[in-house]
C-alpha cells in the first residue's frame, strides 16, 4: 500500500483531535492499521495514545520554563527544533513504512501560515508519503477560500477559471446519475450548500488591483453581515452637525 497520512490542520477548537480519533476508530474497525502522530508540544490529552509524539523530543512547558519564551514564541521554537531534529522524526516513522499516519498538527500552524520553515516541513513529509492536507473549520463558521498573490500571474489565463468557480449544475448531474432518485433531494441540498458556503470557490486576490480588494471585501462584509446591526444615521442630526 505504501506510505500515506493525512496532515490535519486548523485553527484551535475545530475539532482536530475529534476527527483524527474518529478517523482512528472507524479505520480500526475495517483492519485497517493507522498511527496517530502527535505535532503538538503543548497537547494534554488524547482518546487514543499517540504512536509517535513529538513531546517526547520537547514540550512547550519545558521551553517557556527554562527559556522564559511566552507561549507563542515557544510553539515557534519548538516547530524550529523539529525542524532542526527531523532525524528523530524520521527515525520514530520506519517502523511504519506502510501504515496509514493521521498527524494531528498543532494550531500554531495556521498562525505561522506558509512560513519558509512551515514549507519546508511539509516537503520533507511530501518526500517520504503520499500526502493529503486535510484543514478543519467548524460548519457554523462562515469562511472564504481566498487564491493571492494574482498580481503575479497573467489573470487573463482561461485556465484560471476552473479555480474560481465550481460548476455545481455539472456536479449535480454526475451525483445524480451515479445515485438512485432517493438520493436525489440530498444531492441537490448538498449542491445548494456549497453554493450558498463558497466550499469550493475560490476568490481572487490581487493586492494592486482596488477593484479585487473591494471584490474580496464585499464578500467578507456578505459572510458577517456587515452593516445590518448599525443604526441608521437620522436626517436630523445631521442638519445639526452642518449648523
Amino acid at each position: 500500500m505504501g506510505k500515506t497520512c493525512q496532515l490535519v490542520m486548523g485553527p484551535a477548537g475545530s475539532g482536530k483531535s475529534t476527527y483524527c480519533s474518529t478517523m482512528v476508530t472507524h479505520c480500526q474497525s475495517m483492519k485497517r492499521s493507522i498511527h496517530l502522530v502527535n505535532l503538538d508540544p503543548a497537547a494534554e490529552y488524547f482518546e487514543y495514545e499517540p504512536t509517535i509524539d513529538i513531546k517526547n523530543l520537547i514540550t512547550l512547558e519545558e521551553v517557556m520554563q527554562q527559556l522564559n519564551y511566552g507561549p507563542n514564541g515557544g510553539l515557534i521554537y519548538c516547530l524550529e527544533y523539529l525542524l532542526e531534529n527531523l532525524d528523530w522524526f524520521e527515525n520514530e516513522l520506519q517502523d511504519y513504512d506502510d501504515d496509514n499516519l493521521i498527524i494531528d498538527c498543532p494550531w500554531w500552524t495556521v498562525c505561522i501560515g506558509w512560513d519558509t520553515e512551515y514549507v519546508e516541513y511539509i516537503y520533507w513529509i511530501l518526500n517520504l508519503y503520499k500526502t493529503v492536507p486535510n484543514f478543519s473549520l467548524e460548519s457554523c463558521i462562515p469562511h472564504l477560500n481566498v487564491m493571492t498573490k494574482m498580481d503575479l500571474i497573467d489573470e487573463n489565463d482561461p485556465e484560471l477559471e476552473r479555480f474560481f468557480s465550481a460548476d455545481t449544475s455539472l456536479l449535480l448531474e454526475d451525483a445524480n446519475a451515479s445515485t438512485r432518485p432517493d438520493f436525489h433531494n440530498l444531492n441537490q441540498a448538498l449542491v445548494r450548500l456549497i453554493d450558498e458556503y463558497s466550499m469550493v470557490n475560490l476568490i481572487p486576490l490581487n493586492i494592486k488591483d482596488e477593484d479585487s480588494i473591494q471584490y474580496l471585501l464585499s464578500h467578507i462584509d456578505n459572510a458577517i453581515q456587515y452593516g445590518e446591526d448599525l443604526e441608521p444615521k437620522e436626517v436630523v442630526d445631521e442638519i445639526e452637525d452642518d449648523e
